[in-house]
């Protein structure tokens, strides 16, 4: 009897395991996104912790992870926060700033016909955002349809829909939330900033016409902080955006 008896627990427990396997695998498998029938708007905030008018844009900006709730007709915004580096000599060296990012606000800059680039700049679906605070989102049918998934471990796939003569341009970000500094010197010494949407990698997506699939390997990041996974197709000749997709995995 004690040998039927732990038999039996033993098969219980292999049950349980496999069921525990079949849940895990399931929730790998349901981590993906379609975008819908309207275009997602994209928000980007060009800032620096080295630019003493750049929090209250930064506070706004925290503000937008509500957008969803706020409005469930309206597709949530994709928004990511780039940090430029172009503060920096004043005295604090922001740690989220890369020269990529600067390089992109003056692309932004180039669309828009400016001959200037500053902080905090917010640009919404393409176009510079002077009165941020009374940013509403637009409800544009879409030409561009985007299904996003997470493949193993890093990486991410996305199947790209268009017809077949649409031209268009890509690029992915992984943002983060949750990121904060105690600033030591420069225009914002002894504050503390908070940030969210904080864009830890960007990297551009090429150029392409008609449907096509595209993949992004990861790089590794701190996993105590929420971390998205968005990917914006735009127009290549004017910067603004025909769909973009947000994935939280």
């Amino acid at each position: 009897m004690k040998t039927e008896k732990t038999t039996v627990y033993a098969l219980k427990a292999l049950s349980v395991l496999a069921c525990t396997s079949v849940i895990s695998t399931a929730i790998a498998q349901t981590c993906s996104a379609k975008s819908g029938d309207k275009i997602t708007p994209v928000i980007e905030l060009y800032t620096s912790e080295g630019c003493s008018s750049c929090p209250p844009a930064d506070k706004w900006l925290s503000t937008l992870k509500d957008a969803g709730s706020a409005n469930p007709n309206a597709p949530a915004p994709v928004v990511q926060a780039f940090h430029v580096n172009y503060w920096d000599y004043i005295g604090w060296t922001d740690r989220y700033a890369t020269p990529a990012h600067t390089n992109r606000q003056r692309q932004v800059s180039a669309w828009q016909n400016s001959g200037q680039i500053y902080t905090p700049q917010i640009v919404g679906n393409g176009r510079d955002l002077r009165n941020w605070n009374r940013w509403n989102t637009e409800q544009e049918t879409a030409a561009v349809a985007i299904s996003l998934k997470q493949e193993q471990g890093g990486v991410f796939s996305a199947q790209v829909q268009s017809a077949p003569s649409m031209a268009w341009s890509a690029y992915w970000t992984v943002t983060e939330d949750g990121h904060s500094s105690k600033v030591k010197a420069g225009e914002n010494s002894g504050e503390f900033l908070k940030h969210d949407f904080v864009v830890r990698q960007y990297q551009a997506a090429g150029d392409h016409t008609g449907s096509s699939k595209l993949v992004l390997q990861t790089a590794s990041k701190d996993v105590a902080h929420l971390r998205r996974i968005n990917l914006i197709i735009f127009n290549p000749q004017t910067g603004k955006p025909l769909q973009a997709l947000s994935l939280i995995c």
